[in-house]
């Protein structure tokens, strides 16, 4: 056999043996990875199954509005006040507003929470009392 055709076979074999390592080893490095990117899929098939729903997701919405004003409220106060709090650990533009936020958001609830009860009070319903921590 000529020489170089054996020199050129010994290159090929330790080539497939490096590449063969290097497989297992990102292999080895990507198995942690594997869960976190099926979470990831996982969302981005619920947000796209949201996307498609979008006219029943929102007549579901506003049949809560409808029915449940108080709940959805709180809900929705909850979620700003969420969604505040997030922008504030990221380090967000918004965080600078944060204490200014908190108390004119609060200020804007109270005047929504007694106009919704002053609309509850002139139905039939008694009145709701308050749950004290």
């Amino acid at each position: 056999m000529d020489p170089r055709q054996v020199e050129l076979a010994l290159r090929k074999q330790k080539l497939q043996l490096r590449a063969e390592a290097q497989r297992a080893d990102i292999t080895q490095r990507l198995a942690g990875i594997d869960g976190a990117l099926d979470r990831v899929d996982a969302l981005r098939d619920h947000l796209a199954w949201a996307k498609d729903k979008v006219p029943v997701l929102s007549v579901a919405l506003l049949v809560v509005l409808a029915a449940r004003p108080r709940l959805t409220l709180r809900l929705a106060k909850r979620a700003w006040v969420g969604w505040l709090l997030l922008r504030q650990a990221r380090g967000g533009r918004l965080s600078a507003l944060l204490p200014t936020a908190v108390p004119l958001l609060r200020g804007l609830l109270a005047l929504l929470r007694r106009r919704l009860e002053r609309s509850a009070g002139s139905g039939s319903a008694p009145p709701r009392r308050r749950r004290t921590s």
